[in-house]
This record gives C-alpha cells, sequence and structure tokens, in this order.
C-alpha cells in the first residue's frame, strides 16, 4: 500500500480487512474475575484494560489489534473499560497484586500474573510467548 492509497482511500479500503479480528470478551463485572482465574488453568487468559478518552491508550489499541495474529482458541483475551468500570480495575489490581496502569496488559496462566505491561510495553507479540 502506499502513500497515496493511506491519504485517499477509506480505512476499510486502506488495511481494515488484513487486521486479524481480535474476539474481545468484555470484563463487565466482578463474578467474570472468578472465571478469568478458572479459565486461566485452561488457556492463557489476557485482560487489556483501556481508557476511552486517552489518546496513548487508544494508539496502543489500535496497534495490538493491527498486530494480533494468534489462531483463535489460543488465549482468552478480557477487554475492560476503564471509564466504565473502575471498580473491576481496583479489584484486579487487588486480587492479583499488580499496581493500577493505563493502559495495562495482564497476562495469566495457572492462575498466577506471567506477565504485566503498560504504554509501549504493550504488544500483541507479547502473547505469542505465553502461549
Amino acid at each position: 500500500m502506499g502513500l497515496f492509497d493511506r491519504i485517499f482511500k477509506s480505512e476499510d479500503e486502506t488495511g481494515k480487512n488484513e487486521i486479524k479480528r481480535v474476539l474481545w470478551i468484555d470484563l463487565h463485572d466482578m463474578e467474570t474475575l472468578d472465571e478469568i482465574v478458572k479459565n486461566s488453568y485452561v488457556l492463557p487468559v489476557a485482560i487489556l484494560k483501556h481508557s476511552t478518552r486517552c489518546g496513548i491508550s487508544n494508539m496502543v489499541l489500535r496497534q495490538f489489534e493491527k498486530e494480533y495474529a494468534l489462531e483463535d482458541g489460543k488465549i482468552k483475551l478480557y477487554f475492560l473499560d476503564l471509564l466504565s468500570h473502575r471498580d473491576i480495575s481496583n479489584k484486579i489490581a487487588a486480587k492479583f497484586n499488580v499496581p493500577h496502569e493505563s493502559p495495562q496488559l495482564i497476562i495469566l496462566k495457572d492462575g498466577k500474573v506471567v506477565y504485566d505491561g503498560s504504554h509501549s510495553e504493550i504488544k500483541a507479540a507479547t502473547l505469542q510467548h505465553h502461549v
């Protein structure tokens, strides 16, 4: 795709279709945290904490989704909207002993945090190392 394609074509025409769709599971209630721990014994589980009003968080999310290339069924991906569910973010910090950050990627295996990264440390490729 050339420079003129990026300037004159819509987002759909310039490669949005090339992006593998990320199958996010909406994290919107406290009970789901117990489900996440349980699921992490079967598959790795990742939680992306995202602030919808933060430009950096939006950029990180777009880049993550652009880079994402795992096959379905390799990992469970949970998405937390921090502005709507700050209470869940606080519970995550306490339950998994990780400081709250935004944006933040947390990966769990066997009920334990195996990765915690924020801002530029959030890369889809990081998931490859934990599946």
